[in-house]
């Protein structure tokens, strides 16, 4: 299990060892990003810096919370270039977090697998 994916020491902490919780809880984040995710490529193409902040601000909160901690660190890069009004770091970031959330998919598959058994 990759820890720099979902730092899994960190989120269980977080959730008191509570592995159904956390199951839930990257449900809920996966469905959420899904829709967030849309509002930042829509924000971007309009050169929207207070949206594009304003949700980065969101996604990066998110993924702290189940310590997915390179989409955190994305999410701040993006939060921190809608703030200085930097459009042309944008399109790059967001396939950069497109990466990592799939990893963090894959990492909740996996998750998944190795708490069933």
């Amino acid at each position: 299990m990759a820890d720099d994916i979902i730092d899994l020491p960190d989120v269980l902490e977080r959730v008191q060892d509570d592995k159904e919780l956390l199951l839930e809880l990257l449900d809920i984040y996966q469905e959420d990003f899904v829709l967030k995710r849309e509002a930042l490529a829509t924000a971007i193409a309009s050169k929207d810096f207070v949206k594009i902040k304003e949700v980065a601000h969101s996604m990066k909160g998110a993924s702290g919370n189940i310590s997915a901690k390179r989409l955190y660190a994305t999410c701040l890069q993006m939060e921190q270039a809608a703030k200085e009004g930097n459009a042309t770091s944008m399109e790059e970031l967001l396939k950069v977090v497109d990466g990592q959330f799939e990893e963090v998919k894959v990492n909740a598959i996996k998750l998944k697998q190795q708490f069933a058994s």
